[in-house]
């Protein structure tokens, strides 16, 4: 079994440290760089070819979003697991927004923040249904209005079936709760978020849960 590559980004040589010491350990995941600024991180995924990258979100120089941002906008990008002290913060929303696969907590137990790794390397977002309400209920406010309009525009592509299963996302419900609300099977469902995810251009569940919710049809 091929390990899973695994880049450390954080400005913090402590935190890299103790990354770098709790999951160098770990059976199947090969760490194969660090980072300390997110200018770096561009240069160092070319060279050492990262199956997920471990970024923390605040960094003085070029920050964990702007390095999501312009990964997440790289053909073959590796998938970002975002760190950060906060449950619901601005940025992180935003991080997600670009593409990051989900987040984990700087005190999350280490044995988590390996299965974090394990779960985001196998194309399974590391969010809750409970962190996924939070942080998009931290995301309401301001030009609702607008994101609303523009959501429902985008959220048109989808066939009725599609749609229902988009939605079902966004109530944060597995696929095994939404095969059973809406009658169907676990492959069709998942059937249906591949072609929701390819008709919207977006990379995961957690960016279809949140333009269902921007779109207000969730609540």
């Amino acid at each position: 079994m091929t390990a899973i590559r695994l880049l450390l980004v954080d400005d913090d040589p402590l935190v890299r440290a103790g990354l770098s010491l709790m999951i160098g350990g770990a059976d199947g995941i090969e760490i194969v760089g660090e980072a300390a600024d997110g200018s770096e991180v561009e240069a160092l995924v070319d060279r050492t070819r990262p199956d997920v990258v471990l970024m923390d979100i605040r960094m003085p120089g070029t920050d964990g979003l702007t390095a999501t941002e312009r990964l997440r906008g790289r053909p073959d990008a590796p998938q970002i697991v975002v760190l950060t002290t906060f449950h619901a913060d601005e940025q992180v929303l935003r991080a997600l927004r670009a593409g990051a696969a989900g987040f984990v907590l700087k005190d999350t137990p280490p044995a988590d923040i390996v299965d974090a790794v394990r779960r985001v390397a196998a194309g399974d977002p590391v969010l809750s249904p409970a962190v996924t309400r939070r942080l998009m209920d931290h995301a309401a406010g301001g030009a609702a209005d607008t994101r609303r309009a523009r959501a429902r525009a985008r959220l048109a592509v989808l066939n009725d079936r599609e749609r229902e299963v988009a939605v079902a996302v966004g109530r944060g419900l597995a696929n095994a709760e939404i095969a059973a609300e809406l009658f169907m099977s676990v492959a069709t469902v998942k059937a249906h978020v591949s072609r929701a995810l390819a008709k919207l251009d977006l990379n995961n569940r957690v960016q279809v849960a949140l333009l269902a919710y921007d779109a207000e049809l969730t609540r």
